[in-house]
């Protein structure tokens, strides 16, 4: 079973369980051990058991949370497999939002708004006068915008293929939008900043908008690369080299989700983080229309489900 991000009301606890009730409103996001070196010093993406307590479809013991005719399910995906009415999760990846937090809204925010506002946030953090480029008007890219204008980021240029994805970017803090598919992209990148981005945010994962985000980037600038795409994205070594530019990945934004998940709803809250522009809910039994409808008119459905 997947779903890796999600959002609900907590129905029971373990008995070892602390800082979480029965009824206490969650968002759910990626499991970390807590207590390698790297989750102690505050960097749970980069967990040593990441994969093991995201990936395997079990639990680190190799018992599945579910069974079926008593065989064993794929499970405990991002250690909770969300695309459910229930879900087991841990004390680690679970986060207690406001009892008035919109569930439907905050579900995103346990991994795609997370890892676009991280990445801005932790990981290329651009200061007033910097001008950032996102590549990918999505969920995460989107995101990325959002919290690029929430701190004030001089100029936030969105580039997309489809209009009405730029529009919407241009809607939620993106300064200037342009066609993904120009042949002068680069050109019209640097007319716009003066020479060049200091930063630069690829979604897309496809090699040749990777490339044309580093080209882009001025002297010293920064590229974060978390699309999934081509494992060879080609880039100019000599342009990389002669720039001093930095290219680096992110898993979920550098971001602990107990401290940036309500951090960007307090951001929402106060109508700087308009999340809720983005997302449309739509019922889990239409979940191939969901999917269909993500290349057309949806940016970012979110799967509900009715009472059992």
């Amino acid at each position: 079973m997947y779903g890796h991000e999600g959002a609900g009301i907590v129905e029971a606890v373990g008995a070892e369980v602390t800082g979480v009730r029965p009824g206490d409103r969650v968002v759910l996001s990626y499991n970390s051990c807590g207590i390698c070196a790297r989750c102690a010093a505050g960097r749970r993406a980069y967990c040593a058991r990441f994969a093991p307590l995201n990936n395997a479809g079990h639990r680190p013991d190799g018992s599945t949370t579910l069974n079926r005719q008593g065989a064993g399910v794929w499970s405990s995906f991002f250690g909770q497999s969300s695309f459910a009415r229930h879900a087991l999760a841990t004390r680690e990846n679970v986060v207690v939002v406001p009892e008035d937090t919109d569930l439907v809204t905050a579900a995103p925010m346990g991994c795609g708004f997370q890892t676009g506002a991280g990445s801005v946030l932790n990981v290329l953090r651009p200061e007033p006068g910097s001008a950032l480029v996102v590549f990918g008007c999505g969920g995460v890219g989107l995101a990325a915008v959002m919290a690029a204008a929430a701190l004030g980021t001089g100029t936030v240029i969105a580039v997309d293929l489809d209009r009405d994805r730029r529009a919407l970017a241009a809607e939620v803090g993106a300064t200037h939008t342009l066609d993904g598919a120009s042949t002068d992209l680069g050109d019209r990148i640097r007319d716009l900043t003066g020479g060049g981005a200091t930063h630069a945010f690829d979604t897309t994962g496809a090699p040749s908008a990777i490339r044309d985000a580093a080209l882009a980037l001025a002297p010293l600038g920064s590229l974060v690369v978390v699309g999934l795409g081509a494992a060879d994205i080609g880039i100019d070594a000599m342009d990389l080299i002669g720039g001093g530019k930095t290219i680096r990945g992110s898993i979920e934004g550098d971001a602990n989700p107990q401290d940036l998940v309500p951090l960007l709803l307090d951001w929402q809250a106060a109508g700087r983080f308009p999340a809720e522009r983005l997302v449309t809910p739509v019922p889990f039994e239409r979940i191939d229309e969901a999917v269909a409808r993500m290349s057309t008119d949806i940016v970012k459905p979110v799967l509900t489900f009715s009472p059992a």
